[in-house]
C-alpha cells in the first residue's frame, strides 16, 4: 500500500471509526460528564498494540492509552473479550477514567476511555483533597476481563451504581459499533492491505515527527515551574525539564523534579508521557495525524519515585488533571525559546459535588495565552482537557444545584501587544446538603506572559464569598455558594505606545 491516495483514504477511514465510536458513546451515555461535557476518548490500534488513529478528544486520555493496551495484552485476550482497567500504575490515568479494550479478530484493537463521575473512595466524585494513598480515591481495577461479576463489583463499590453501569454499557456499545466499522473497512480493502496500511501510517507518523524535530535548533533547553501544594502540604513543588534536541531525536529529562508527594498531585508515567506527546506535537507538527509513531523519536527520562513517575500506592487523582497541565507548561517553555508563547490558565479547575443521591463533576474553562499571532481566546478548555462545559439547563435539571453566575472575568488576561484570554467565574448554589471537592492551580502563581507581555490574573475559589484553598474538600449545607474564578492567560509582547 504505497499509493498516497489510498493511504489517505485509509487514514480518514480509521479516524472515522474512532470518531463514530466517540459519537456513539456520547449519545448513549447517561452521565452529564460524558454526554454533555464529552469527557471521553476513543482510538484504534493495530493488532500489535500500536495506536494508529484517534478521535479528536482528550489529550491526557489518548497519550496514555498505549500503556493501557500493553497491560491488557499481557492477559492474552481473544476476540470477543472486553478488558477493563483504571489502575494508574498499569496504564490508567486516574481512577475515574475507566478504559475498555477489545480485540477485533486479526484486524486491530479498539479502545475507549471515559471519566466516570464517581468510582467510590472517601468523597463523592472520587476527587478527595488530602488523599494520601490510591485506595482513598476509589475502586482500583487492574487489567481484567469485564464480566457480569466484575460489573456487580463495580456497582457495589461506587455511588450512583445505575449511572456507572449505564455508562459502562455505553462504552461497550461503542466498541460493538467500532468492530462493525473496522470489519467493513477490511471487507472493502482486504485484511492484508488493511494491516499493511496500518504499518505505513505508523511509520509515516515516525517520519513526519523526525522531520519536524530536525527543524528545531540542536541544543539543550531547560524550564522550571511549580505545583501549588498537594492538598496535604502547601509549599511549592518543583517540576524541572531539560529537552535535548539532537538531529531528529528529542530527549526529555525530568532530573531536578521533586520527589513524589504525600498528597495526590503525583503523576503516573503514562500521564507524563501523554503530556509530553501533546506538547511535542503542538510545537513540532500540529497537523501530524495522531498516531503512536509521533512519540517514537522522543525519549522520556524520569526517575522512579519522582513527581512525574510516581510509584504505587501514591495518590494520583490531581496528577492526571493538574500536574499534567504543568508538565505541558514546562515543555512548551523549553521548546518555544525562538517563538515564545504566553502561558494559558494551566489548570482544569476541577469541581465535584455529591451525596448519597447524586454525584456531579466538571472542569471549568479559563483564559489561554497570547502569542505573536494574536490574542489568547477567552473561556476555553485547553491543553490536556479539551472538554466542553455542562449547559446550565442540564445541570439545573438533573442535579440539586443552581448556577448563580456564569460569565467572563473581564480584565484577567495579561496585557501586551496581544492580550491574554479572560478567565470565567462560575458560582454554584447547592440546594441540599452535600460534599464538594475542588482541585485547581494558578491560585498564587499567575500564568506567565511572553516577550514582554504581562501575566494573567490568578484564579480564586470562594465559599459564601470567602476565599478558600486551591485543593479542598468541603461539607456544604443547603444554600451554600461555591464560586470558582479561573485564571486569565498571559499577554504577549510589550504594548505599543
Amino acid at each position: 500500500m504505497s499509493d498516497p491516495a489510498t493511504l489517505q483514504v485509509l487514514q480518514s477511514s480509521l479516524r472515522g471509526v474512532a470518531d463514530e465510536m466517540l459519537a456513539g458513546l456520547v449519545r448513549s451515555a447517561r452521565s452529564a460528564n460524558i454526554k454533555e461535557r464529552r469527557d471521553c476518548s476513543t482510538a484504534v490500534f493495530d493488532p500489535g498494540g500500536r495506536m494508529i488513529a484517534q478521535a479528536e478528544s482528550i489529550p491526557v486520555h489518548l497519550g496514555a492509552m498505549p500503556d493501557a493496551v500493553a497491560a491488557c495484552l499481557t492477559l492474552d485476550p481473544v476476540p470477543g473479550d472486553v478488558l477493563i482497567l483504571n489502575d494508574p500504575f498499569t496504564g490508567g490515568t486516574h481512577l475515574p477514567d475507566i478504559t475498555l479494550v477489545t480485540l477485533v479478530e486479526g484486524l486491530g484493537i479498539l479502545v475507549s476511555r471515559a471519566h466516570h463521575a464517581d468510582v467510590g473512595g472517601m468523597r463523592p466524585g472520587s476527587l478527595p483533597a488530602g488523599a494520601t494513598e490510591l485506595l482513598q480515591e476509589g475502586l482500583v481495577i487492574p487489567p481484567m476481563r469485564l464480566t457480569d461479576e466484575v460489573m456487580t463489583v463495580i456497582a457495589a463499590n461506587t455511588r450512583r451504581p445505575d449511572e456507572r453501569i449505564a455508562d459502562l454499557r455505553a462504552q461497550i456499545a461503542c466498541h460493538t459499533l467500532g468492530q462493525r466499522r473496522l470489519s467493513e473497512i477490511a471487507g472493502r480493502m482486504g485484511r492484508r492491505r488493511l494491516l499493511a496500511g496500518m504499518d505505513e501510517l505508523y511509520d509515516y507518523g515516525v517520519r513526519r515527527m523526525r522531520a519536524a524535530i530536525r527543524e528545531l535548533p540542536d541544543g539543550r533547553h531547560r524550564a522550571r515551574d511549580v505545583m501549588e501544594g498537594d492538598g496535604v502540604i502547601d509549599h511549592d513543588i518543583r517540576i524541572a525539564v531539560e529537552v535535548t534536541v539532537a538531529g531528529e531525536r528529542l530527549v526529555v529529562d525530568f532530573a531536578g523534579t521533586a520527589p513524589q508527594q504525600p498528597g495526590n498531585v503525583n503523576c503516573p508515567l503514562a500521564v507524563t508521557r501523554a503530556a509530553v506527546a501533546y506538547a511535542v506535537r503542538v510545537v513540532c507538527d500540529p497537523d501530524l495525524p495522531a498516531s503512536g509513531g509521533a512519540l517514537e523519536p522522543v525519549e522520556i527520562r524520569a526517575e522512579p519515585g519522582c513527581l512525574v513517575n510516581a510509584q504505587a500506592p501514591a495518590a494520583v487523582v490531581a496528577g492526571n488533571v493538574e500536574t499534567s497541565s504543568r508538565i505541558v507548561d514546562v515543555m512548551l517553555a523549553a521548546l518555544t525559546r525562538r517563538d515564545p508563547v504566553a502561558q494559558g490558565q494551566g489548570t482544569m479547575n476541577n469541581v465535584s459535588f455529591g451525596n448519597d443521591r447524586f454525584v456531579y463533576f466538571e472542569t471549568v474553562a479559563g483564559g489561554q495565552g497570547a502569542s505573536a499571532r494574536g490574542d489568547g481566546p477567552d473561556a476555553v478548555h485547553v491543553a490536556m482537557s479539551n472538554t466542553l462545559n455542562t449547559p446550565i439547563e442540564v445541570l439545573e435539571q438533573e442535579y440539586p444545584l443552581r448556577v448563580e453566575r456564569y460569565g467572563l472575568r473581564r480584565g484577567t488576561g495579561g496585557e501586551g501587544r496581544h492580550r491574554g484570554g479572560a478567565g470565567v467565574v462560575r458560582a454554584y448554589r447547592v440546594l441540599e446538603d452535600c460534599s464538594a471537592s475542588l482541585m485547581a492551580e494558578r491560585r498564587r502563581h499567575p500564568p506567565a506572559g511572553a516577550a514582554g507581555g504581562a501575566p494573567g490574573a490568578v484564579g480564586e475559589n470562594r465559599l459564601n464569598g470567602k476565599r478558600i484553598g486551591s485543593k479542598v474538600s468541603l461539607e456544604l449545607a443547603a444554600g451554600d455558594v461555591v464560586e470558582v474564578r479561573t485564571p486569565g492567560g498571559g499577554g504577549w509582547g510589550k504594548p505599543r505606545t
